[in-house]
């Protein structure tokens, strides 16, 4: 997602959730027993329902993007915002429909009808009744409606809770089929969509058809970074380059440890590091068979290494306790330099929380290494997104058409006028420009600051911190070193609903609660292994041959 969105609290506490939902496939639970549709897509259906990639170069960036492994490609930088407002959509967009929408928020909700609605109302040409709701609750509150049957016209979905929703049930009963509108070269009659990845269509396609509306794509989503206080280790002439095994991060931390001056190496670094260690995402195939992550060799190790950290002594102590709502404070005043965390944190917002505690703070990341210092440095890609929207199956054609152009509008490329407008309200009123920064005015805060229309549709990620070009650069510049390290891990971008049952054992709760209490000093990694084959005699292995008979031979790896 872009920068910007971040600055404006687009991502808020739901930046820490996205990052975790990267590493698991996109699951849908139902109840039920016996035979089921898993929701999944063939290769050849799948491709015959996609939309026809077409890029769009509206607006230039500063820093352009790079190319690189399997499809990857780093995110475009803007050092400053455009001064040309380029013009993306010819006259307005809607017919005079009237429709509701509901996505999550996280933060104060705007006031109904407000200026900045009612502008935007008018520039798309509909009445478009934006219901935002807390992000916190959100998991709880869809289901209600869909329970109802009173879904709103068009409705968030985030893919971190397709489970909770049940989204793969709800496509083709309650959520539009878009196939009939985008698939193909039907796509170029909205040309902003057609300028989405083609990879982030497939996350809201079930069965052979479009039903979502990707938002925020991205063709460089990784699980995280292992971030540290590049002004804190440069002083002490210490750089990133240095880091190239696991053993010398192990050494630097405890170089860095000062416990007697309330000083340690790290945080929290578990879910951002391991897949160094060449463990999957949660599937691999070996020898046409699945094998689950937990069953390897190379996740053992990666607990192993990070027990051995939590008794090392370099750890902070409140993070070995798990407070989390704390990390970023300790890594702001200095008392962690090492710290996990997605990458939604390198933000204008980390920038100037920051050096308010240190006017010299510069975060940093250090690159994708190879946990043993030998194999090839490599981590798996995320979903291309985890934010998509649904129309309504109630909808007629006509209207489908009419909030798909409306759509076509909120994709708008950065820096355009739609997008301005979008992101930023009518100049003048919701923002001024200083220094070229489109800045919130009294009646922009109350309004704008917090996102609601970039969850409906959204043009692909960018780099951008507007007055802090520090963070746009160092951030770019870690994505282009990385970007050829990067691999599609077994069912990437992949839909698969399942059973409660059988999502029950995915989740593996139980293995998982072990796990942390291993990687946090408390228990062994024997522990764990002992936690892995009782789930494994439970129902671990109905999972993997339930995985292996409904999605491996059906619809492959998705890679």
């Amino acid at each position: 997602m872009t920068q910007e969105f971040n600055r404006r609290r687009f991502v808020g506490a739901a930046a820490s959730v996205a990052a975790v939902a990267a590493a698991g496939p996109l699951l849908s639970a139902c109840g039920g027993g016996g035979e089921q549709n898993t929701g999944g897509n063939s290769k050849s259906g799948l491709k015959a329902a996609l939309p026809d990639y077409v890029p769009r170069n509206a607006v230039k960036p500063d820093i352009a993007p790079v190319q690189g492994s399997e499809g990857a490609v780093t995110d475009p930088g803007f050092l400053r915002y455009p001064s040309e407002r380029a013009t993306t959509v010819d006259g307005v967009p809607g017919s005079g429909g009237k429709y509701t929408a509901v996505t999550p928020l996280w933060g104060t909700v705007p006031s109904p009808g407000n200026s900045f609605y009612q502008a935007m109302s008018k520039a798309l040409g509909v009445e478009l009744t934006m219901k935002p709701a807390d992000g916190n609750n959100y998991a709880t509150i869809v289901p209600t409606m869909t329970a109802a049957k009173r879904l709103p016209d068009w409705i968030q979905l985030p893919t971190w809770w397709n489970s909770n929703l049940n989204v793969g049930q709800l496509a083709g009963s309650q959520l539009a089929d878009l196939t009939p509108y985008v698939s193909g070269d039907k796509i170029k009659k909205y040309p902003n969509l057609a300028a989405l990845p083609t990879a982030a269509w497939h996350v809201g396609a079930w069965r052979d058809k479009i039903y979502g509306i990707p938002c925020s794509a991205s063709r460089f989503v990784v699980p995280g970074a292992t971030f540290y206080r590049r002004d804190i280790l440069e002083a002490k002439g210490i750089t990133a380059d240095q880091v190239k095994s696991a053993a010398d991060l192990m050494s630097l931390g405890k170089e860095l440890t000062d416990a007697k001056r309330g000083v340690w190496a790290f945080d929290d670094v578990w879910t951002y590091l391991y897949p160094l260690f060449g463990a999957a995402q949660k599937w691999q195939v070996e020898d046409d068979k699945l094998v689950h992550v937990f069953e390897t060799p190379q996740y053992l190790e990666a607990l192993d290494w990070h027990h051995k950290l939590a008794k090392s002594g370099y750890m902070h102590p409140d993070a070995l306790a798990g407070d989390n709502a704390g990390s970023l404070t300790r890594f702001y005043s200095g008392k962690v330099l090492i710290s996990g965390g997605g990458t939604g944190a390198w933000t204008l917002a980390d920038h100037e929380s920051g050096r308010a505690a240190n006017e010299n703070y510069r975060r940093g990341a250090f690159d994708v290494f190879a946990a043993d210092g030998k194999s090839t440095p490599r981590t798996f890609m995320g979903a291309s997104t985890s934010l998509v929207s649904y129309f309504n199956a109630r909808l007629k054609p006509a209207q489908i058409k009419e909030l798909l152009a409306v759509a076509n509008y909120l994709a708008a490329p950065y820096g355009s006028r739609e997008y301005t407008l979008t992101n930023f309200g009518v100049e003048g009123v919701h923002h001024t420009l200083k220094d070229g920064v489109p800045t919130a005015t009294a009646e922009g805060k109350k309004s704008t600051q917090v996102p609601t229309y970039p969850f409906l549709a959204s043009p692909t990620a960018v780099i951008s911190s507007m007055g802090a070009e520090d963070v746009t650069r160092d951030y770019a510049a870690w994505q282009a070193r990385n970007v050829k390290r990067l691999y599609k891990p077994v069912f990437w971008n992949m839909n698969i609903a399942m059973q409660q049952q059988m999502a029950t054992a995915e989740a593996a709760q139980s293995v998982n609660d072990t796990v942390k209490d291993c990687y946090f000093g408390k228990k062994s990694v024997k522990d764990v292994q002992a936690a892995i084959s009782s789930w494994q005699s439970s129902s671990g292995d109905r999972l993997k041959r339930w995985m292996t008979e409904n999605v491996l031979e059906k619809y492959g790896t998705g890679q």
